[in-house]
């Protein structure tokens, strides 16, 4: 019995049948390669059955798109065959020319543009419960599926190289970008896993307290003037030098002083017999790597230094912190703001106000590339110490100096510039 020795009616039912098959093999195909890995893995490891057996059927593509495509293609030519015994019956000769080019048509639309949208949409129902035919479908048809993976592996071969698991793992660009789009997940949690993500960016130089600014104690003073240090001291941890912060002896813990203040003989030589040696690490030191350097030498506190040994500032495990989590200090003096609104859009800030810190509380992008604070990157900008005060232009933000004081720049005022401006006008 041949085909043509079926009704219409039947043949029809088939090609119905046929389609639905090419549809189900359309909609796993596109429902499986859209899975999000991430995702699937996680489900994977919640035992989910469907998840389990998509995970495997994807460590393997080739097969999976084999095992498809051999059942799509062979479904999609029987109904071709078919569809011409169909229009020979209906059309006579013509009829063989024109149900291929009707049947094309309703086989777009239905067995592959509607289902992959639909697949495309919501994968994961359709690729779990596909799962589960796929995976004993592969089995029965593997050697198939392995010849003619060989096949195109060796025709693909000269122009890709040797076939490849796909690495699927994120860079830290891609994982950021996911960070950022996640529903799941706070706000100020997303700001902590991308602070997190760009602590290998940031230097221990650019969270460091400048050297200038360094609070600690002189063995040259006298003693009741480094008592006086360490009562108003509102650190727990200060640096003990000798004449300059470069003859650094150690760093000392206040809490170790208690007993000696008590009892009144509080000496020099003590304080340096309490003070632990001090760390130093180099001013380029990314703070990833910094943040385990305390933790494998158990530290807290660091001195900064350049390429010549000189100590440029000092930083602390708290530092590093609040780049992640953001300002938690109890220090008063530390909560005193740099940066006070002026009207207009317009700020007062302190001249030794770090530019991050600027950028992170106004969601400015001023340079930070160079200087690190606002007072640097105006005077790299003049390229001389001003005499006077003046306005500039530095990229999108106009700059008004308001004191000038021992050859710094002490206050400021920043307006975020929009219509063009004369970049330097004497003031």
């Amino acid at each position: 019995m041949s085909l043509a020795d079926f009704s219409v009616s039947a043949l029809l039912l088939v090609i119905l049948g046929l389609t639905l098959l090419s549809a189900y093999f359309a909609s796993s195909e596109t429902a499986m390669m859209a899975l999000n890995r991430y995702r699937l893995r996680h489900l994977a490891g919640q035992k989910h059955s469907g998840a389990n057996k998509a995970l495997k059927l994807l460590q393997r593509p080739d097969q999976l798109l084999g095992v498809i495509l051999i059942g799509n293609n062979f479904v999609n030519f029987f109904a071709a065959s078919i569809g011409g015994v169909i229009g020979l019956h209906l059309f006579g000769d013509a009829g063989v020319v024109l149900a291929p080019i009707l049947l094309t048509l309703f086989f777009l639309v239905f067995a592959e543009v509607a289902p992959k949208t639909v697949a495309a949409r919501k994968p994961e129902p359709l690729a779990f419960a596909s799962a589960h035919v796929l995976t004993p479908l592969l089995r029965l048809t593997r050697p198939l599926v392995w010849l003619i993976n060989a096949a195109s592996n060796a025709v693909v071969r000269p122009f890709i190289g040797v076939p490849t698991a796909a690495d699927d793992r994120l860079s830290a660009g891609e994982l950021r970008t996911v960070v950022r789009e996640s529903a799941q997940i706070t706000r100020r949690h997303k700001d902590m896993l991308i602070s997190i993500l760009d602590l290998e960016n940031v230097t221990v130089n650019d969270i460091m307290v400048p050297r200038n600014e360094i609070i600690g104690i002189d063995l040259s003073d006298k003693m009741e003037d480094i008592l006086q240090v360490l009562a108003s001291s509102q650190h727990t941890r200060l640096p003990v030098y000798d004449g300059h912060i470069n003859n650094a002896v150690g760093m000392l813990h206040l809490r170790r002083l208690a007993r000696h203040v008590e009892e009144g003989h509080l000496t020099k030589e003590g304080l340096m017999q309490l003070a632990r040696a001090p760390h130093y690490v180099p001013e380029a030191t990314p703070l990833h790597i910094q943040l385990l350097n305390f933790q494998r030498e158990r530290r807290r506190t660091a001195l900064v230094v350049d390429e010549y040994g000189d100590v440029q500032g000092l930083v602390t495990l708290e530092d590093i912190l609040e780049e992640i989590v953001g300002e938690f200090t109890t220090d008063y003096a530390g909560n005193l703001s740099e940066i006070e609104p002026a009207g207009g859009g317009a700020y007062y800030i302190d001249g030794g106000a770090l530019l991050r810190d600027i950028n992170r509380a106004l969601d400015w992008d001023l340079p930070t590339d160079g200087p690190k604070t606002l007072n640097g990157l105006v005077l790299e900008a003049l390229e001389t110490i001003p005499e006077t005060n003046l306005c500039l232009r530095i990229g999108g933000y106009l700059i008004e100096t308001l004191q000038i004081k021992d050859n710094v720049i002490r206050h400021l005022k920043v307006t975020r510039a929009k219509p063009p401006l004369v970049k330097v006008q004497a003031g």
